[in-house]
């Protein structure tokens, strides 16, 4: 997620940010960086249509990149279950954003988790 946040801050890709560290990452760090960057018009487009009356740009940064990075894992993770991917999303948001953000959040990616695994 802190990867995410500071790639959308400088207005680069995650890859990028992943390019620039000292140390290599974690392999699964790269993989949910990749799938970000891959996929990142369709998880915005999941993202915006399960965000009734909510524009991804009006949502706070954390937010937006916990979702991103949850539905990028959604995508790409088949082996890690829908409930581990929601609660540590749900986790995060609740410690490093606002105080609704872990219903947000939830609510959120609920709806996903609906639409791309059945």
């Amino acid at each position: 997620m802190a990867l995410l946040y500071e790639a959308e801050m400088k207005g680069i890709s995650g890859t990028e940010v992943l390019a620039a560290l000292p140390a290599a990452p974690d392999a699964y760090v790269a993989v949910l960086i990749s799938a970000v960057d891959d996929r990142r018009v369709e998880i915005d487009t999941l993202v915006g249509d399960a965000a009734i009356g909510w524009d991804l740009e009006r949502m706070a940064v954390v937010d937006r990149n916990v979702l991103r990075m949850a539905t990028g894992e959604l995508l790409a993770c088949d082996d890690v279950p829908t409930a581990v991917v929601l609660n540590e999303a749900v986790e995060l948001a609740s410690a490093f954003s606002t105080d609704d953000s872990s219903r947000f959040v939830n609510g959120i990616l609920a709806t996903v988790a609906t639409q791309v695994r059945s």
